[in-house]
């Protein structure tokens, strides 16, 4: 390229040389090449030596200034102007010339040259080659004379660098005399010394400024130590925040250097910030990242020092203004090439100010900012180029955590937090650490506040999800072979700006982590097969286990809870599943259940103490937790308690019907209206408790199971859905078992508080109703003795009467059967105090479930749970009971008026019933006694008649 550069240079120079240097008359042919090639030679020297300006300007502002000179220059014909405004034209349309601006601004400065510096036509002929001057080409003067010469200060003001400096008063007054003069004297002064007629010019126009403090030549080479922070001889610091400029320079000057001074005064403040020491790696890799701009900002400075040294080198020294400004290098334009530096200062300067309350994600934030909420472009793409620099400490932290596992964040920069770890102190004194639970759920915390804007919420916790999966299978479930060969397998590098990456890279981590950590926990630890045993043995799933087991320890369970052993309650167990078809689960499953008592409490009995329990090893109780196995054995104890009521109650419910067909068929005119309405409160009761335990089983806990399996066996399930899903399982059992607190309802009271009174109700009814039985065993017995007791004494009677015909009637007085009031009626007169308390009891009891169960139905059907009101409305299928209803707007009586209005009127009810059931009491007593009179008198006649 350079080459072929070259070679049109050379050629265009030729054929210009070759139309600018004719042949001379009677010149021959080597003189005439010998001319041009030395003019060639010249030509190409100065081109080499001739460097190029530092800013061009663009083609619409030297064609605006050609146009300005032809207006200014011309004598009022205006075809020219147009003629030249089209040749422009035509001239931005050619696609060829690469160079348009340049091309115009050469012709431009051609066209400014000073005429009179050109050596003049002599008999109408081109000068000598002697004549031409060594520092430049003269070029014809038909090219360069204007109309009328300008002045020196119109030259300046229409020139690329500007207007140098403000013409004196002198010049304002008189600017053609002072030129017609400068004029004289430099052509006076180049036909005796031969001087430049650039160096005549700036030495002419030094004359006319008067010295106001340091050129700007001396502000120029002070100027690279300024920038550097640095004290020079004309600009000094006088503190870390101050530089002193001289009080001499005009204002334009001290304009100039205001805007040079605040780089020097930044550079000082991040060379600062840039040496101090602070905690933190992002913070470190912020300091880095600015001290790598200043050392480029530092670069930039040597580049303009060597421009200033060089422009300096070329001025005459005896100069005093303006002349290194022909060099190209001036204040402003050093203005100019510093205000990308200078804003870049000012980024970073805010940075670093923001930077000191800031670490980690908020610091990556902060910066981040820049780069998505400003408007600039230069300042999002210097934030975007220092965000490469400041987030690599960030990515190798989370390179770590979700390739390794491990958490290298010395600082607290990241948004996962390591918690201090829990030791758990034993009942003997020793310190052990926590559970499982703790490595999944307290190890490790997400803090939003320290997630960095380039990373979406959901991203960040699906990467808190995967370094916590990896540590977990690495500790918890002691895997840590395949988590170092995953590591080397999958670990990359990342780096800001490769969004792409990223996003994949922890799209294939979260996958392959969460499933490999679903296989451990089913297939290793059987975490699926614990859930359905839990469902199975402690929420009593599994019907005929439950059965056996309830069947084999209710004589045990009825004695007082202090004489209950664990060992026999455990030898009991082990009865029930090989009885059941428990006997086929795996033998882990079968050595983690077993039996224990609860705390013992005055009066308790084997029921109220014994309860079941299913041991739990790491790391399955990260999802069966400590507070999941309590809830376990709270529905255990409700169901537990429900099966014993149903247990019970059917008991006394088959002793009524085979006693129905025997014994109680006997007593039937006694307490044959108690049996009725007993079997009718014990079917009312069996009917509550089976509508319980259906709704309880299937409806709860069946429906729950089937969500809870839905929700562990979807794809890309993480541990935290099934902990999730395992935690909402128990939830809905606890609050829809009805052992939660009611909502909406009329009672503060929750559910469990009163199905308790009621199943305790039931067994006191049942009691009573034991008694009852045991009554009517001991009336048909009473009557069995007193009719084989009439019978031996009839026998006796008739046999006495065939051997002693003739016994006078003092013997018979005498006789050893005397007619006294038989022992029945003792006896019947006990039981009679026995059976109106008992009557009265199983009243009371059978009105105290009837109250119990109108509270709970009218709660039920003031949930909002739609399967709570289902439940009530078949407990209450044939409208037998009257639910109270919570009252709405305080209208009508309050809950509690109205439950004591209906016990007065239910105690009203029944002291009516009593009293009639009194009267019928004595009528029986009546009966009875007058039965037992004519009895007497029956036996007396027939004595008599003997």
């Amino acid at each position: 390229m350079g080459d072929g550069r070259s070679n049109r240079v050379g050629s265009a120079l030729s054929a210009l040389i070759q139309t600018l240097i004719p042949p001379l008359t009677n010149e021959d042919d080597a003189s005439l090449d010998e001319r041009r090639e030395d003019a060639l030679a010249l030509a190409t020297s100065i081109i080499d030596g001739h460097s190029r300006p530092s800013v061009l300007p663009d083609i619409g502002h030297v064609s605006d200034r050609i146009k300005q000179k032809i207006l200014t220059n011309g004598d009022g014909d205006d075809d020219k102007a147009i003629r030249v405004s089209n040749l422009l034209s035509r001239l931005t349309e050619q696609p060829v010339l690469s160079q348009k601006s340049a091309i115009l601004h050469l012709l431009h400065e051609l066209a400014e040259a000073d005429p009179l510096n050109d050596v003049p036509e002599s008999n109408g002929h081109q000068p000598d080659n002697a004549s031409l001057p060594r520092d430049g080409i003269e070029l014809p003067k038909a090219i360069l004379s204007p109309h009328k010469p300008p002045t020196r200060a119109l030259e300046d003001a229409f020139s690329v660098n500007g207007l140098r400096q403000l013409p004196t008063r002198e010049a304002r007054l008189s600017p053609s005399r002072e030129t017609i003069a400068s004029r004289d004297r430099r052509y006076q002064s180049r036909s005796e010394t031969s001087v430049p007629p650039s160096e005549v010019h700036l030495e002419v126009a030094t004359h006319t400024v008067m010295d106001t403090g340091p050129t700007e030549a001396s502000l120029l080479h002070d100027l690279p130590f300024t920038l550097q922070g640095l004290s020079s001889t004309h600009l000094l610091f006088s503190s870390r925040t101050t530089l002193d400029l001289p009080p001499t320079l005009p204002l334009p000057v001290l304009s100039l250097l205001h805007k040079l001074a605040e780089p020097s005064l930044l550079y000082r403040v991040l060379s600062d910030f840039v040496d101090s020491h602070d905690e933190g790696l992002v913070a470190q890799s912020l300091r880095a990242a600015i001290g790598l701009e200043l050392r480029s900002y530092l670069g930039l400075i040597a580049t303009l020092e060597g421009e200033i040294r060089r422009a300096i080198a070329i001025v005459n020294p005896n100069e005093s203004r303006g002349g290194v400004g022909k060099a190209g290098v001036t204040l402003k334009r050093c203005v100019v090439w510093t205000r990308d530096a200078t804003m870049g200062l000012r980024l970073m300067s805010s940075m670093a100010e923001e930077a000191k309350s800031r670490k980690g994600g908020h610091l990556i934030t902060m910066i981040h900012s820049f780069a998505t909420s400003h408007g600039d472009p230069f300042v999002a793409a210097f934030a975007e180029r220092m965000l490469a620099q400041i987030t690599r400490p960030f990515y190798e932290m989370l390179r770590q955590w979700i390739y390794d596992g491990e958490l290298s964040d010395p600082y607290h920069e990241f948004f996962v937090h390591e918690q201090s770890s829990k030791l758990e102190v034993s009942e003997s004194g020793i310190a052990r650490p926590a559970p499982a639970t703790s490595v999944w759920e307290d190890k490790y915390k997400l803090e939003e506040a320290m997630i960095p804007s380039i990373i979406a919420e959901e991203f960040a916790r699906k990467i808190f999800l995967i370094g916590k999966s990896l540590n977990f299978i690495r500790y918890g479930c002691g895997d840590s072979a395949w988590v170092e060969a995953y590591c080397k397998d999958a670990s990359r590098e990342l780096q800001y700006g490769d969004t792409a990456t990223l996003e994949t890279s922890i799209d294939k981590a979260y996958k392959t982590t969460m499933a490999r950590l679903i296989d451990l926990m089913d297939n290793k630890f059987k975490l699926f097969e614990h859930l359905r045993a839990l469902k199975s043995y402690i929420l009593l799933g599994q019907g005929d286990f439950i059965a056996l087991l309830m069947e084999s320890l209710a004589p045990a369970l009825e004695r007082p809870a202090g004489t209950q052993y664990r060992h026999a309650l455990t030898a009991q167990l082990e009865h029930a599943v090989r009885g059941s078809i428990a006997q086929y689960d795996s033998p882990d499953i079968l050595s983690r259940l077993d039996a224990r008592l609860l705390e013992l409490a005055h009066g308790d009995i084997g029921w109220d103490v014994f309860t079941l329990e299913y041991r739990i090893d790491a790391p399955v109780d990260v999802v069966i937790t400590s507070w999941a196995s309590t809830q376990y054995l709270r529905v255990f104890n409700f169901l537990w308690r429900i099966k014993r009521v149903e247990f019970a109650l059917g008991s006394t419910w088959r002793r009524c019907m085979t006693g129905a067909r025997g014994v109680l068929a006997s007593v039937d005119n006694r307490p044959g209206g108690d049996w009725k309405n007993a079997r009718c409160c014990i079917a009312e009761m069996i009917h509550f408790v089976n509508q319980l335990q259906y709704y309880i089983l299937f409806e709860v806990i069946e429906a729950r199971w089937a969500e809870l399996q839905r929700a562990i066996t979807k794809p890309n399930a993480t541990l935290d859905d099934l902990i999730q899903a395992h935690t909402k399982y128990l939830n809905d059992i606890t609050h829809k078992g009805l052992l939660g607190k009611a909502k909406s309802g009329v009672r503060e009271e929750g559910f469990s508080h009163q199905i308790y009174y009621l199943l305790k109700t039931m067994l006191a009814y049942k009691d009573s109703v034991d008694g009852l039985y045991s009554y009517s065993v001991a009336e048909f017995t009473r009557r069995q003795e007193q009719s084989a007791r009439q019978e031996t004494r009839l026998a006796a009677t008739q046999q006495k009467k065939r051997r002693s015909a003739l016994v006078d009637e003092g013997a018979r007085a005498d006789s050893p059967f005397p007619i006294a009031p038989p022992v029945a009626l003792s006896t019947a007169s006990s039981a009679d105090s026995v059976l109106p308390p008992l009557r009265q009891r199983l009243e009371d009891l059978s009105k105290s479930f009837g109250s119990r169960v109108n509270v709970l139905l009218g709660d039920l059907l003031a949930q909002p749970d739609a399967d709570m009101k289902f439940l009530a409305t078949v407990m209450n299928f044939n409208d037998v009971y009257s639910p109270r209803k919570k009252p709405r707007g305080g209208k009508g009586k309050t809950p509690a008026a109205s439950v004591k209005s209906r016990s007065e009127k239910e105690s009203r009810d029944g002291s009516k019933e009593g009293s009639r059931e009194a009267k019928g009491e004595d009528a029986d007593k009546r009966s009875a006694a007058g039965d037992a009179v004519d009895g007497a008198k029956e036996k007396e006649r027939e004595k008599m008649d003997a």
